[in-house]
């Protein structure tokens, strides 16, 4: 779906596995065309996840807003169901705007929250994007201070000479960056080191059962070393145990997120006097 334009259809190729080709063809249009449907209608809205100090669970660091879509029967459909169909397309790139849209408007209705947002590289040059950015960051002062943009690492390795341009031009608005899924690819360090993140959010497939499962600790030790090398705030993902948080909070993370403190939440209640500002 690479090189597919919004709205036009790829060819059905063919060949003995023609059927098999054939049923993922039809899923993947059918997949573009709810989320199209979606949002022509704004049926697409954030919804918030807090990620935690892991000194103190009580304390929000910040939040990060994944995006949600609607379909014809309100039923709420999470990002994981639809990225991977429509991330190569126009449709992806109108998915980051709105995204970016909404979360800009969070920040500048609520002052005290700090907000991430998830973009791939590729809507850098989508005009949108940018002017939705500039405009946002135009409106209010300590919306920049505010926001941290994620970008994937499989998204920064598809294009890693984009990567430093980018963030030179936006940090010297004040946003920070965090690495996403980071120990899921195949990141090389020298671009880790060139790339400047401020934040290492590591691959929730590392916190599961990690009191208890050595190779789980090396990885994410070894994970740690290198963020607090290149002094990066490092947030274990995917925490879902107690146990999990206790050994990732005493072994040096520095921020804990998964359902243990919170499901993403659509319609949230903002308590803004128990998130630290900046």
């Amino acid at each position: 779906m690479s090189d597919r334009r919004f709205g036009e259809m790829a060819d059905v190729p063919d060949g003995q596995d023609s059927a098999l080709s054939y049923a993922v063809f039809e899923r993947d249009r059918n997949v573009l065309e709810m989320v199209k449907n979606a949002l022509r209608h704004n049926e697409a809205a954030l919804a918030f996840q807090p990620v935690v100090e892991a000194g103190d669970t009580g304390r929000i660091a910040f939040y990060e807003g994944l995006m949600r879509i609607f379909d014809d029967t309100k039923r709420v459909i999470p990002a994981r169901e639809f990225m991977d169909h429509v991330e190569d397309t126009e449709v992806g790139r109108l998915i980051d705007c709105v995204a970016l849209e909404q979360g800009l408007q969070t920040l500048a209705d609520h002052p005290h929250v700090r907000l991430s947002v998830n973009m791939s590289l590729r809507s850098a040059g989508y005009p949108r994007w940018m002017e939705s950015l500039e405009r946002g960051l135009a409106r209010d002062a300590t919306v920049g201070e505010r926001l941290i943009l994620e970008i994937s690492e499989a998204s920064a390795m598809m294009v890693p000479e984009l990567v430093t341009p980018f963030m030179d031009h936006v940090r010297g608005k004040n946003v920070a960056f965090a690495l996403d899924n980071f120990g899921a690819g195949i990141t090389s360090l020298s671009h880790l080191r060139d790339f400047s993140f401020d934040i290492l959010k590591i691959h929730g497939g590392f916190s599961r059962s990690i009191h208890r499962t050595p190779d789980n600790q090396v990885l994410v030790s070894g994970l740690r070393m290198i963020a607090e090398h290149f002094e990066m705030l490092t947030v274990a993902c995917g925490v879902e145990t107690r146990e999990e948080a206790l050994w990732l909070s005493d072994h040096g993370i520095d921020c804990l997120q998964g359902h243990l403190f919170g499901v993403p939440r659509v319609n949230m209640v903002w308590q803004e006097e128990q998130i630290r500002a900046g």
